[in-house]
């Protein structure tokens, strides 16, 4: 007997390894309408990249320092490694080991257990290379659980890009946060410092017996409130400089805007109102979703595999001899091979729900999906509609603060003159403080909804290129497409 046997069984091995029992893969088709709003039919949306889309250069910057030092995105690139390992490792056991095995052994036997009825020392060496208890994947568990382990690989480099379109964009919205309590904090100062002048003037007034007591203590009552006003702002700005700076990963670096309107983010290209829904499927959280569904659908082909015989090889060939010298002279040569089968029988219902368990994680798979698509979904509607209402709205409450800031000098004007109460501009003035703080906020909201259309899209993964979002993308060729022979 020479080794070809083994040889022609490892060559059908290596034949069958192709076929898998795992179901035919099908994409569930979307839980969500064709298109985002009622209008023509869009077919793409051009995205710019990160450094175009945050043009001012310091935002950049704190964006840049925050790719490179944040913990979270960090440890999501630690993930994709470990599971790019993993899967080497997987893939790994659709090939044999083999290995180089030299042994050698003496020992003494005891006259009474040989047949010379005299002690002896006896030598063996040998060198050998075989293949040790190789799997023939003849029915795909091995090659599903590669299947399994590369989708779940390539979910973890999709969840890198969510954490980096993640990151940006929190960064991108901690740095407005920043800007606009700055503004209020201006606004807050400015306002003390026009409550400190009415104050001046209301003692004045008072000193000449002018003005009543009541006057003076609402002028004080009015000055001291700002100066609480002021404070918090100022506590907010500190907060808010930590947070940034935890986000960036590093100390900030001064920044010295301090105006909302110009806080670097150009508008977003045109997004048609009946943009199709076919664009989610290029967001990363909708791609890894994917990925780990086809994961699940592997599983249940090495779920299935168990149902079927395993066979293994174990075999080598090498040389034997007595002596080291002769261990690769004529007549040497040595060889096994040792094939062996298992066949489950009764595993007490064993194989039955570890089927059953793949099938109901192929379902939860399927549901997160949905899932999945149905809040991205969500995310870009309600950012399309905020952005049509807000713009009015920003525009509406800028002429309200241009009124109030009117009636303000109006009543101040009344009130030095003697027509009417120091309550009157009070009054005057509270409107104004709020009315140019609410403006702030509906800027904040308007510039945070332009970010979060722009990250509901897929925006934020390329830096500097941009992207252009057509249909569904072609979904990568994978070794989990259904069963095969």
């Amino acid at each position: 007997m020479t080794l070809k046997p083994a040889s022609m069984a490892l060559a059908v091995a290596l034949a069958l390894s192709g076929c898998t029992l795992a179901p035919s893969y099908e994409q569930p088709p979307s839980p969500v309408p064709d298109q985002f709003r009622e209008g023509t039919d869009a077919t793409q949306v051009t995205l710019p990249g990160w450094r175009d889309f945050f043009a001012e250069q310091e935002l950049q910057q704190l964006i840049q320092t925050a790719l490179a030092n944040n913990r979270d995105l960090r440890l999501a690139m630690l993930d994709v490694e470990e599971l790019r390992a993993q899967y080497r490792i997987q893939r790994a056991d659709l090939f044999p080991d083999i290995g180089l095995n030299g042994t050698g052994t003496r020992q003494r036997v005891p006259g009474d257990l040989n047949n010379t009825g005299e002690s002896q020392v006896q030598s063996q060496y040998g060198a050998n290379v075989g293949i040790s208890a190789y799997e023939l994947d003849l029915f795909g568990r091995v090659r599903s659980l590669k299947d399994a382990a590369l989708q779940n690989y390539l979910a973890s480099e999709e969840a890198q890009r969510s954490a980096h379109i993640t990151l940006v964009s929190e960064v991108a919205n901690a740095y407005l946060t920043l800007v606009a309590d700055r503004e209020n904090l201006r606004i807050s100062e400015e306002t003390m410092e026009a409550y400190r002048a009415s104050l001046d003037l209301t003692q004045r007034r008072f000193d000449l017996g002018v003005g009543s007591e009541l006057e003076l203590r609402q002028a004080q009552t009015a000055l001291e409130t700002a100066r609480a006003n002021r404070a918090r702002f100022a506590r907010l700005v500190a907060q808010d400089r930590n947070a940034l700076a935890t986000l960036v990963g590093a100390p900030l670096p001064p920044l010295p805007n301090d105006n909302l309107e110009e806080s670097g983010l150009v508008e977003l290209s045109e997004v048609p109102s009946g943009l199709s829904s076919n664009v989610l499927l290029a967001r990363p959280d909708i791609i890894r979703a994917e990925h780990l569904l086809r994961a699940a659908n592997a599983n249940i082909g090495a779920a299935r595999a168990a149902f079927f015989p395993s066979i293994s090889l174990t075999g080598t060939f090498g040389t034997s001899s007595a002596e080291l010298d002769g261990l690769f002279e004529s007549g040497s040569r040595s060889w096994s091979f040792s094939p062996s089968i298992s066949l489950p029988i009764f595993t007490g219902g064993r194989n039955r729900a570890s089927l059953d368990v793949a099938e109901v994680r192929r379902d939860q798979s399927v549901a997160t999906y949905e899932q999945t698509i149905q809040t991205a979904f969500q995310e870009v509607s309600d950012a399309l509609v905020a952005r049509e209402t807000l713009l009015e709205q920003e525009i509406a409450q800028q002429a309200l603060v241009d009124a109030t800031r009117r009636s303000l000098e109006l009543s101040q004007q009344r009130y030095e003159l003697g027509a009417d109460d120091y309550l009157a501009v009070l009054d005057a003035q509270r409107s104004l403080l709020t009315a140019r703080q609410e403006l702030v906020s509906i800027t904040l909201s308007k510039l945070a909804n332009q970010i979060t259309l722009y990250r509901a899209l897929g925006g934020g993964w390329l830096e500097d290129q941009a992207t252009v979002i057509n249909t569904a993308p072609e979904q990568e060729d994978s070794d989990t497409s259904g069963t095969q022979g």
